[in-house]
């Protein structure tokens, strides 16, 4: 969503970095470009115009026009200012203590609150939560059916009512909750295609019923500055105590995600980037500035790794690998851990200096699915030994893959490169121990699709 915002601002600074000295002419000209690149990402007008504002005046500074880099300078001014735009530090849920806690999801209709909802449940999940959803959208056609096949899918509990008052089935929800020890509420209600006063007032009816602890607005990325207009709405008539910002993995023009939280006073609290139901995460205002800024996240893909590889096969995969008993089996298991983390290009977004990749260097996503085929399509003596595969070993794998010989010879020879760095990390190992030095003895690199 923000490639295009990235671009324009990585050609400003550029110009920028290469210079020992800067101008207040320099900076003046730097920022009138920063400016139409952020407006031309349909961030708001007036938030644009304080931004830029606070930039130049730190930019001009005697810090930055006396330093030995000052282009360096600017790009880290900007990075703070836009990290302070998106809200300065993770913004948490915050819960009362009761119990059940409750979490009220508002907006309009087609923002994907109800799939919001579901992906919220799971994340809460994961944390020790034991949530149960509440189904009070009564107007849309089929939306409590989508929130129970939501459900089904993450395993998790929705409540249901043949009753048409979403206040009483709110209600009814939490009593729910308590009777069954669940620890946490999700309430999805109804949204309208526009802001309308019976809209509000349902809501509002909703919130004085069941004072749920947090009240998210769920926005649409794709929406623009509609998005931010329809929170300014909210915040005035309903109040509510942070966004949740979906389909921030599209291909608009991201505006609204810089924007909401200078307009509203609202943090955003979490971002949909998938539509897996796990694509859900929280948002971090300094992360994203350095995402937007080409800069990486290393952290965020630190914990994606942290979430897909299971730590118990890792130990036991450093086991193995210390013995030197490495198998295409082996290989296999990484490449699906891998894949676990999401598509390539997400990965790549995330790994500092990848944006400086050519624009026409194409990833192939395929890749590891194509892989994890041919691998499978082995025997499992093969995949044992994959010294034994001869030529009409690899046409029938290749067969059975549906690939050609040639991907087959190439898996192969990703296997054979990555046994070699095994064994120089076997020998580092030893040479470590004799030198008296410890050392981790981690897993192999990323394979050759990645």
């Amino acid at each position: 969503m923000f490639e295009n915002l990235t671009d324009r601002l990585q050609a400003v600074f550029s110009k920028l970095t290469g210079r020992g000295v800067l101008s207040e002419a320099d900076v003046d000209a730097a920022m009138r470009e920063v400016r139409m690149a952020l407006l031309e990402a349909d961030v708001n007008f007036k938030t644009v115009k304080e931004f830029v504002a606070r930039v130049r005046e730190r930019a001009v500074g005697q810090d930055v026009m006396k330093s030995l880099t000052p282009g360096q300078m600017v790009v880290k001014i900007v990075m703070e200012e836009l990290t302070t735009l998106m809200g300065g530090a993770e913004s948490r849920l915050v819960f009362s203590g009761r119990l059940p806690a409750v979490i009220m999801l508002v907006g309009l209709q087609g923002s994907g609150k109800t799939t919001a909802s579901a992906k919220l449940a799971n994340v809460l999940r994961k944390q020790g939560k034991s949530p149960l959803l509440v189904a009070c959208d009564v107007y849309r056609p089929a939306a409590i059916d989508q929130l129970e096949a939501l459900g089904r899918q993450l395993d998790i509990p929705v409540y249901r009512s043949e009753g048409t008052d979403p206040v009483a089935i709110a209600q009814e929800g939490v009593r729910d909750a308590i009777a069954h020890m669940r620890d946490l509420v999700i309430i999805d209600t109804a949204g309208r295609l526009h802001i309308d006063e019976e809209m509000m007032a349902e809501a509002a009816a909703i919130k004085a019923a069941v004072k749920p602890d947090q009240v998210l607005m769920v926005i649409d990325a794709m929406t623009g500055q509609d998005a931010v207009n329809a929170a300014t709405a909210f915040a005035e008539r309903v109040d509510f105590d942070g966004v949740i910002v979906t389909k921030l993995d599209g291909d608009a023009r991201g505006g609204a995600a810089l924007s909401v939280r200078a307009v509203t006073g609202r943090p955003i609290k979490f971002v949909g980037v998938g539509e897996r139901l796990d694509a859900l995460e929280p948002f971090h205002p300094e992360r994203m500035a350095k995402r937007i800024l080409g800069m990486g996240d290393v952290v965020g893909l630190i914990e994606k790794a942290q979430d897909a590889f299971d730590e118990q096969s890792a130990v036991e995969m450093e086991e193995r690998l210390k013995s030197g008993s490495f198998t295409l089996d082996d290989f296999l298991s990484q490449l699906q851990q891998v894949r676990k983390m999401g598509s390539l290009s997400d990965i790549m977004k995330m790994i500092p200096g990848a944006n400086k990749l050519p624009k026409d260097a194409e990833i192939d996503e395929g890749a590891l699915g194509r892989t994890e085929a041919i691998i499978e399509s082995m025997t499992l003596r093969e995949r044992a030994k994959p010294s034994i595969i001869n030529g009409a070993r690899r046409e029938r794998i290749a067969a059975g893959a549906g690939v050609r010989v040639y991907d087959v010879n190439q898996v192969l020879k990703q296997f054979a490169a990555t046994q070699k760095m095994i064994k120089q990390m076997q020998v580092m190992e030893r040479q470590g121990k004799k030198g008296g030095q410890r050392r981790r003895f981690g897993l192999p690199g990323m394979p050759g699709p990645l």
